[in-house]
C-alpha cells in the first residue's frame, strides 16, 4: 500500500474538505444501521404489543432518517468528487511538467502513445481508487463497524461467532489481491499498446491509404484488442472469484447466527425482534465485507496504474541544471567542439573525437551520408544530450555548466519536418517569443517571405491551421516555423535540412528568408542538397561518427575526397 499512501499525500492540500466528506460519509453510512432496530421494535413493540403510538414514531423516524442521509450523502458525493478531481488535475500536471522535463533521450526509447497512456489511462485508473472506492470504502468501513458495535449490544456470543471467519476472509483478500495488482498491470500495459498503436496508425493514415494497408492495420488493432480483452478477463475471474469466496465464509456465520439464535429464541435468552435485527446486522455485517473485497480488487488495479505514474515520476531527468549552473550571459556565437566523443547506446558511438569551431557570425555547414552524425552534431550544441567525452562550449561557456533555460534561449532550431499546433498562425509564430506583439509578428512573418500567403488565408494571421499544420504545403509550415526562428532572435542557428522536403519553386522561396534569417547569427546548416551551401565559410564532411575533411567549398573540391564525390554525383544527376 506504500504507492497507495504516496497518493494520498496528493490530498494533503485538501484535508479540510476531505474530512468533511468523511463526515458526511459516515452519517449517511449510519443512517442504514437505524433500519435494523426499526425492524426490531416492529416486532417486538408494534406487532406483538399492538403499539400505534410507536408505530407513528418509526414511520416518522424512517422519513426524517432518510432526509438526513440524502443530505449527507449528496455531500459526500460532492467533497470526495472535488477532491479527487482536485488530486487528479494536480498528478497530472506534475506527470506532464515531468514530460516536458524529460530528455530527448527518453523519447527515442517510448512511443508517443505510450507517454499519452501515462496521462490518459492511467491516471483516470488513479482517479477511481480516490473517488468511487475511497466512497466505498469508508462507507463500507462504517457500516461494518456500526454493525458490529450493534450485533455485541444485541448478544455478544452471537457476535464471537460472527467474528470467527473475519481471518479466513482477510487470507483470502490477501492472496487475491496479488494477483489482482498483478493483472491490473498487465490491462495498463495492454492499454497503453492500444492508445500507441491507434496514435501511430491515425498520424500516419497517409502512408496507410497510400499503400492500402488498412485491413494490415486492423488486423494489427484487433490482436492488440484481443491481447487486452484477455488481460481482462484474466482480471474479471479473479474479481469473480475472490466475491463468491467472501460471500461462502460470510454465508457459514450466518448460518451459525441462525441455528444458535433460533436456539436462543427457544430459551427465552432473547427475543424474536431482537434475533431478526442481529440478522439484519449481521448482514449488514457481510455486505460490506464483500464489498469491501471488490474495492480492495479495484484499489490492487489502480495500484497498477499508480505504480507505473511514480515510476515516470521518480525517473532520473537526466539532463537538468546543477546547483552550480550559471544563467549563460548574451553571446556573440562562438561554438567550439574539441574531440567530442558521444553514444546513443553504450558502446556504439555516434560520434568519435570531433573537433570543430565556429566563429561568431559564420556559416558552418554539416554534410555526410544518412546516418553519419550530421544532426547528432546539431543536437549537442543545445544540450538534447550530454556527451560521453569532450566537452562542448560557446564563447567560452561549457553548455553542462549553465543553465538549459538561458542556453537554449539562445539558440535558435529549424528543423526538416516542422511541427505547428493546432491554433492560430499568429499563435503559432509567436511560439517563438510569448511577449511579441502582434506587429513584431508580422514584421517576422515578411522577412521569412511569409506575409503574403498568411494575408490570402480564409482569416489571415487568426486563421486555425489544423493539426500539425496539415492545411498548409510544407513550404508555407516552413516559412512559419522561419518567421518563429526570426522572432525568436537567437544567437545560433540550426537548420537542419530545412529545405530537402520541398520542391524547387518552394525552396527558392524558403531558401531566401533562411538567408535573411542566417545574416549576422552563427549557423549550423545540415545540408542535403549542396547547392544550398555552396558559400559557406566551413564545410564539415562527417561520415561515420568521425569529422574527416573540412574547408571551404572549393578547398575541398580541390582535395577530391568525399564531398567532391557527393559533389560529383549529385550535379552529375541533376544534369542528367
Amino acid at each position: 500500500m506504500k504507492n497507495y499512501k504516496r497518493l494520498l499525500m496528493y490530498i494533503k492540500p485538501y484535508t479540510r474538505r476531505l474530512v468533511a466528506a468523511v463526515f458526511c460519509i459516515i452519517m449517511a453510512a449510519g443512517a442504514n444501521l437505524y433500519l435494523p432496530w426499526i425492524i426490531k421494535d416492529m416486532i417486538d413493540k408494534v406487532l406483538m404489543e399492538r403499539d400505534m403510538y410507536m408505530l407513528n414514531l418509526i414511520a416518522l423516524g424512517i422519513l426524517v432518517v432518510m432526509f438526513i442521509r440524502g443530505v449527507f450523502y449528496y455531500g459526500q458525493s460532492y467533497l470526495v468528487s472535488y477532491v479527487g478531481e482536485k488530486v487528479i488535475i494536480d498528478v497530472r500536471s506534475i506527470l506532464f511538467r515531468k514530460f516536458q522535463k524529460m530528455p530527448l533521450s527518453y523519447y527515442d526509447k517510448q512511443q508517443t502513445g505510450t507517454v499519452m497512456s501515462y496521462i490518459t489511462n492511467d491516471v483516470s485508473a488513479m482517479q477511481s481508487a480516490i473517488v468511487n472506492n475511497l466512497i466505498e470504502m469508508v462507507t463500507e468501513a462504517s457500516i461494518l463497524v456500526g454493525s458490529l458495535v450493534m450485533m455485541v449490544y444485541l448478544d455478544w456470543r452471537l457476535s464471537l461467532l460472527t467474528l470467527m471467519t473475519i481471518p479466513l476472509v482477510g487470507y483470502a483478500m490477501k492472496i487475491f489481491g496479488r494477483k489482482l495488482k498483478s493483472s491490473g498491470s498487465l490491462i495498463q500495459e495492454r492499454m497503453a499498446d492500444i492508445t500507441s498503436m491507434l496514435q501511430e496508425s491515425i498520424a500516419a493514415i497517409r502512408v496507410v491509404k497510400s499503400f492500402v494497408r488498412e485491413a494490415y492495420e486492423i488486423k494489427r488493432f484487433d490482436h492488440q484488442n484481443v491481447l487486452n480483452f484477455q488481460a481482462a478477463m484474466k482480471n474479471v475471474k479473479l474479481m469473480s472469484l475472490l466475491t463468491p469466496t467472501v460471500e461462502f465464509l460470510a454465508a457459514v456465520a450466518v448460518t451459525f447466527i441462525v441455528w444458535f439464535g433460533g436456539y436462543e429464541v427457544v430459551n427465552g435468552t432473547i427475543t424474536a425482534g431482537e434475533l431478526v435485527a442481529f440478522l439484519t446486522y449481521a448482514v449488514n455485517l457481510a455486505n460490506p465485507v464483500k464489498r469491501l473485497s471488490r474495492v480492495y480488487g479495484a484499489i490492487q488495479k489502480a495500484m497498477a496504474a499508480a505504480e507505473r505514474v511514480f515510476g515516470v515520476m521518480d525517473m532520473d531527468e537526466q539532463i537538468k541544471d546543477g546547483p552550480d549552473s550559471k544563467v549563460l550571459p548574451k553571446i556573440e556565437g562562438k561554438v567550439v567542439f574539441d574531440n567530442v566523443t558521444f553514444s546513443y547506446k553504450e558502446g556504439q558511438a555516434a560520434l568519435s573525437n570531433v573537433s570543430l569551431t565556429a566563429e561568431p557570425g559564420q556559416m558552418i555547414a554539416l554534410v555526410g551520408p544518412s546516418g553519419s552524425g550530421k544532426s547528432t552534431i546539431a543536437n549537442l550544441i543545445p544540450r538534447f544530450y550530454d556527451i560521453d567525452s569532450g566537452s562542448i562550449s560557446i564563447d567560452g561557456y561549457d553548455v553542462r555548466e549553465v543553465t538549459t533555460d538561458s542556453l537554449r534561449e539562445q539558440i535558435g532550431l529549424v528543423p526538416q519536418e516542422t511541427m505547428l499546433f493546432s491554433t492560430t498562425v499568429m499563435e503559432n509564430i509567436r511560439y517563438g517569443r510569448l511577449d511579441a506583439t502582434d506587429e513584431e509578428i508580422i514584421e517576422a512573418s515578411k522577412a521569412a517571405n511569409a506575409d503574403e500567403f498568411i494575408q490570402e488565408l480564409p482569416e489571415g494571421y487568426n486563421t486555425k491551421i489544423g493539426e500539425r499544420g496539415l492545411n498548409l504545403s510544407g513550404g508555407q509550415r516552413q516559412r512559419l516555423a522561419i518567421a518563429r526562428a526570426i522572432l525568436k532572435n537567437p544567437r545560433v542557428l540550426i537548420l537542419d535540412e530545412a529545405t530537402s522536403a520541398l520542391d524547387t519553386e518552394s525552396e527558392k522561396i524558403v531558401q531566401d528568408a533562411l538567408d535573411k534569417l542566417m545574416v549576422g547569427r552563427t549557423s549550423f546548416v545540415i545540408a542535403h542538397r549542396l547547392s544550398t551551401i555552396f558559400n559557406a565559410d566551413q564545410i564539415f564532411v562527417v561520415e561515420n561518427g568521425h569529422v574527416i575533411e573540412h574547408g571551404t567549398h572549393e578547398e575541398l573540391l580541390a582535395k577530391d575526397g568525399l564531398y567532391s564525390n557527393l559533389y560529383n554525383i549529385q550535379f552529375r544527376n541533376s544534369n542528367a
